[in-house]
């Protein structure tokens, strides 16, 4: 997979100190809030190709990655070539192929998401299934409701309103990737071949992450219908049973976060409010 080039000043990559990787050059330098390299070097005398994850601000936690990446038992998992939890910390994995989802379908016309919606929810309930030996899930803004005041600039009072009268009595817990949208999966041969970024992972939420999941972002040109939200949930459903109405909470709530995120791309905000108007209806 292309990486893009170098895009803001980072940690000096050669400076690391590894345990058993010696880095030969950088590749690229992925889009992420810590310094993220794409690399390759030696390790055990073999050439590899991996990425390299340095803590670049406080709220990391590289620490939880490496715990949770150690028990996962999938093949589509990231390997653990090298770390150090001494500063600068770091997680070095190794690169697994294929492409995402964004690149295979491209504009989408022909609807070819539809054929990978099933595996990504269900996958998603595999997850969810697991046993793990974690910490609770830290906090975060996004699992908030805004004030009221952003729902009246942005002419949303009944996104309030709804949100306001329908917060769940009961949070469902199990393990959660915390971060299992499009751009941290992988496919190869129409199966997902790789499933990245374990940072915010832990026990958590469960209908949070189910909706967080295959909420549309920016940019993003499938899971932006009700139907494609549904094979998505189909598949989920498949593996894993979820509370439908705590679902719809949750997908509201993170709509609001994202309503403004996309203030540049045109036609955004309306897909957003059009699709949240839909899940309200049928709650």
């Amino acid at each position: 997979m292309k990486q893009p080039p170098k895009w803001r000043e980072t940690i000096d990559p050669f400076s690391i100190k590894f345990n058993r990787f010696t880095l030969s050059e950088v590749l690229g330098y992925p889009h992420a809030a810590n310094d993220v390299f794409y690399v390759r070097g030696i390790l055990e005398d073999k050439p590899v190709t991996a990425f390299l994850k340095v803590e670049r601000h406080v709220d990391a936690n590289l620490e939880n990655e490496i715990q949770i990446l150690r028990q996962i038992p999938f093949p589509f998992v990231p390997e653990i070539l090298d770390s150090s939890l001494k500063p600068p910390k770091f997680i070095l994995t190794k690169e697994l192929p294929g492409e995402r989802l964004s690149v295979i379908v491209g504009e989408n016309k022909r609807h070819e998401s539809y054929g990978y919606l099933s595996d990504f929810g269900k996958t998603l309930a595999a997850f969810h299934r697991l046993v793990m030996t974690c910490d609770n899930v830290r906090d975060r803004r996004v699992f908030h409701p805004k004030p009221k005041a952003f729902f009246e600039t942005h002419d949303l009072l009944n996104v309030h309103h709804y949100l306001e009268s329908h917060q769940p009595a009961q949070i469902n817990t199990c393990f959660v990737h915390g971060d299992f949208h499009y751009a941290n999966l992988l496919w190869q041969d129409g199966k997902i071949s790789a499933v990245l970024d374990y940072e915010l992972s832990g026990i958590g939420n469960r209908e949070f992450d189910i909706a967080w999941a295959c909420f549309l972002r920016p940019g993003q040109k499938f899971l932006n219908t009700r139907g494609e939200v549904e094979l998505f949930l189909e598949g989920y459903q498949s593996g894993s049973g979820y509370s439908r109405e705590s679902f719809n909470y949750y997908f509201t709530l993170i709509a609001s976060w994202f309503y403004t995120v996309g203030n540049d791309e045109p036609g955004y905000q309306d897909q957003v409010r059009s699709l949240t108007m839909e899940f309200i209806e049928k709650s």
